[in-house]
């Protein structure tokens, strides 16, 4: 889900999408199964509203739906991740499908899931917008009615931890549950990925541990002196001086 947001988020830098455009969901997009915010086949969303599913929810269909709307379908939209994982270094990362589900040759490593977050998270600071809302509606219409869908976010630390800014979690059977948690203090970002964890209260718990430990070590060094440094004698070299 993370490198589809980039994804999503980059074809809205270039002007490829906008926010208002509205996307028709397709019977593959419908089919997923697992988080989902239940679209129904030819239900239309603004891609606002699906980014939202995605972001907040989890939700499988609406980033099928995204993914087939930026790329014409998911194998086209899966090809431009893969191509995306590759400028960015993630060495071990395979992606089949767009949602994360489990599927044979779908892999990703904690370092690679960091570098496509940090690549996220500082070209798109927008995301955050999104990544944060702890709970929100958004409103299905049909042929039969109009109806309100209820999103709570699947990362806790927006809620329970004060410098969190994201960003995503994901839970499968074979992946169990897994977060790339991203915080902010004193003008410092971190990103702590968490894998594997047996539960969800585990994956937050690891996550808080990776994060006070990393702003409890490092702190952002910012050089006062604005006038730089006066130059200093060099002894055997070309010149007398060098600043």
């Amino acid at each position: 889900k993370i490198m589809s947001l980039l994804l999503i988020m980059e074809a809205l830098d270039s002007g490829k999408i906008t926010l208002d455009d509205t996307v028709s969901a397709s019977e593959h997009a419908v089919s997923m199964g697992g988080s989902q915010i239940w679209l129904e086949v030819g239900e239309t969303m603004t891609v606002n509203e699906l980014l939202k599913a995605v972001a907040i929810g989890s939700a499988n269909d609406a980033t099928v739906a995204l993914g087939e709307y930026i790329a014409g379908s998911e194998e086209a939209f899966v090809n431009m991740m893969n191509e995306r994982a590759a400028q960015l270094g993630m060495e071990n990362t395979h992606f089949v499908n767009c949602n994360g589900l489990d599927a044979d040759g779908h892999l990703t490593t904690a370092y690679d899931i960091a570098l496509m977050s940090r690549e996220l998270i500082t070209k798109h600071p927008e995301i955050e917008k999104y990544s944060m809302i702890w709970m929100e509606n958004i409103t299905h219409k049909t042929n039969k009615g109009t109806s309100e869908f209820g999103l709570s976010n699947t990362n806790k630390l927006v809620r329970h931890y004060p410098y969190a800014t994201g960003l995503k979690t994901g839970s499968t059977s074979k992946a169990k549950f897994c977060i790339s948690a991203t915080a902010r203090k004193d003008g410092m970002d971190l990103i702590a990925v968490i894998m594997a964890a047996p539960d969800s209260k585990m994956r937050v718990k690891d996550a808080t541990t990776l994060l006070n430990y990393g702003f409890g070590k490092c702190t952002k060094y910012v050089d006062k002196e604005k006038g730089g440094l006066k130059a200093v004698k060099v002894d055997g070299g070309t010149k007398e001086k060098v600043r």
